[in-house]
């Protein structure tokens, strides 16, 4: 089970010692605000470009004419040479997965810098850090929005943080 990929074994002979400075540091990392923030906002931005690729690729506003020169009329995609459509269709779908990305990675940082700051200040791990963190950052995120907006994010977000965190709270059958 603590094999390396490869066959490998690690160094110790089969487990890894708890008092290793490395693994120690790790851990010292996830147990920070800010390593946990940082980490979430990596893998947040590495899922929000799989799904921005995804999705670009099941978009049907696509542009189907690509613009031309100034006072020209477009040119439809269909009229391209084959490698013109394929660069036009992956650059889009590159402008999107970027766009994507960077929106998951800061809800992931946000989310999660809130949520450890909310457990630290009240120094308990239940379902009302998650659903508090929720509603912080749906209303922050809709703040550009108006109060209406403020408020029906911070709703939105708190629920989703709740039913996810119930959820992933449940015992598991095994």
């Amino acid at each position: 089970m603590n094999n390396l990929p490869g066959g490998i074994r690690p160094p110790s002979g089969g487990a890894y010692d708890p008092n290793d400075p490395n693994i120690k540091a790790l851990n010292a990392m996830m147990e920070s605000c800010f390593g946990k923030a940082a980490l979430a906002g990596v893998a947040g931005f590495g899922m929000g470009g799989l799904f921005g690729i995804f999705m670009a690729s099941m978009a049907y506003d696509t542009p189907y004419h690509t613009p031309g020169a100034p006072g020209a009329a477009a040119k439809p995609i269909a009229d391209l040479p084959m490698r013109e459509q394929l660069k036009v269709g992956f650059k889009d779908m590159g402008t999107r997965s970027y766009s994507t990305a960077k929106n998951f990675g800061k809800v992931g940082l946000m989310f999660s810098a809130i949520e450890c700051g909310i457990e630290g200040f009240r120094a308990k791990n239940d379902l009302a850090n998650g659903t508090a963190a929720g509603c912080l950052t749906g209303g922050i995120l809709a703040r550009s929005g108006g109060p209406t907006a403020v408020a029906g994010g911070c709703a939105a977000f708190a629920a989703f943080s709740a039913a996810i965190d119930v959820w992933l709270r449940q015992p598991k059958d095994e």
